[in-house]
């Protein structure tokens, strides 16, 4: 018998209103799109996810034979979001499906959102990706931002055929991020911040030390690049140099640019050197790309 069902009625209530309190304070704000991709080819997917979840996601095709990207916004964002990449990437020749994680977007409710799930998601819009006609399932590469940038990571540690991923705003580890959103509410870590820390792991059924960025990151075996804003207030410029060191040496390349985290160090003007990454990772060259584009 689990020793919470020994506690006291009172002391049980009180245990379980704690935990519905701590669900509650994680969960991600819902933000539906409210635009569209503009001036580009585009369909709406309806892509199957884990356990019947059905995720929201717009496919923008390139061409015949082209490589192809997911596209992941992060925590408590959408597709739409992460739409500044659309244009320049796809006048790269590159097919983009902007994908909702779960609880995010137009994407299906689920009991919770984690990292681990954003990967999940990931992991079936590649899936997805690989049975359309158009695509070169030999050349699928992911783009994610903050929470998204980090489940990139975990997917590309365990899908040995991705060619490419570029992280946006990655942190280093998920207990440091959260212990600086604990404190930013004024939570102190002992006794309060090392229960939510517990429970979180209990819930989302991973050790933190198993899914953190600068752990996975040695298990990555495709080109990585890390783009981290020198302004970035909420994921300090120091964690992204702490993943830079744990990769492999010459798999994994940092790019420091201007900017915050929710701009993503403003990335639209650092396109020139994401599309030459990504040429360089799915081994394109111009005549590829023209005839691509």
């Amino acid at each position: 018998m689990n020793a919470w069902l020994c506690l006291p009625p009172l002391l049980l209530s009180v245990w379980a209103g704690v935990n519905l309190t701590i669900r509650r304070g994680l969960a991600p704000e819902r933000v539906r799109e409210c635009g569209e991709p503009s001036g580009l080819p585009w369909r709406t997917a309806e892509i199957p996810g884990v356990r019947g979840k059905r995720l929201f996601g717009w496919f923008v095709p390139a061409g015949e034979a082209a490589p192809a990207l997911v596209v992941m916004h992060g925590w408590g964002g959408n597709a739409e979001m992460m739409l500044p990449l659309a244009a320049p990437l796809h006048a790269e020749g590159y097919s983009l499906l902007f994908l909702d994680a779960r609880c995010h977007g137009r994407s299906d409710e689920d009991s919770f959102a984690s990292l681990p799930r954003f990967a999940e998601d990931i992991e079936a819009g590649l899936a997805w990706l690989a049975r359309q006609p158009d695509i070169d399932a030999d050349r699928l590469g992911v783009i994610g931002h903050s929470v998204g940038a980090g489940a990139a990571l975990l997917v590309a540690s365990r899908q040995p055929r991705l060619r490419a991923v570029i992280s946006l705003a990655a942190f280093a580890h998920p207990a440091a991020m959260m212990r600086r959103w604990l404190a930013s509410k004024h939570i102190p870590h002992w006794p309060l911040g090392a229960y939510v820390l517990a429970y979180v792991q209990r819930v989302i059924g991973y050790r933190f030390d198993a899914i953190a960025p600068v752990r996975t990151i040695a298990r990555v075996g495709c080109p990585v690049l890390l783009v981290h804003g020198a302004d970035d207030a909420t994921v300090p410029l120091s964690e992204a140099r702490q993943i830079h060191a744990a990769g492999a040496a010459g798999r994994v390349e940092l790019l420091v640019v201007p900017g915050s985290h929710d701009d993503y160090g403003d990335v639209g003007r650092q396109i020139g050197a994401l599309a030459s990454f990504l040429n360089r990772a799915m081994g394109r060259s111009g005549r590829q790309k023209k005839a691509g584009a």
